[in-house]
């Protein structure tokens, strides 16, 4: 469920808006994109997993707040993040 060490680094060097930028929303908003997809995996075989669901909940709100940040600070940034990562919105 959780996400390889060579995925998250991968994910790091191509979202950073510089070198050995970490913490920047668009890469904490690309990580918790990657989670999200491997739980909503996990939930095809394991519907009654309830407290992985509740987990879930919580990195979606959490990718809608950082979001919602990316928007309100730059739309530019906020439209190319959500059309590389594939997000509905």
């Amino acid at each position: 469920m959780s996400i390889t060490a060579e995925k998250k680094s991968e994910l790091i060097k191509k979202f950073a808006r510089s070198e050995g930028d970490t913490g920047s929303p668009e890469v904490q908003v690309a990580i918790l994109t990657e989670r999200i997809n491997n739980l909503t995996g996990h939930f095809q075989n394991n519907h009654k997993d309830h407290h992985s669901r509740r987990g879930l909940l919580t990195m979606v709100a959490t990718r809608r707040k950082l979001l919602d940040y990316v928007k309100r600070k730059d739309e530019g940034r906020y439209s190319a993040l959500i059309k590389e990562l594939g997000i509905r919105r």
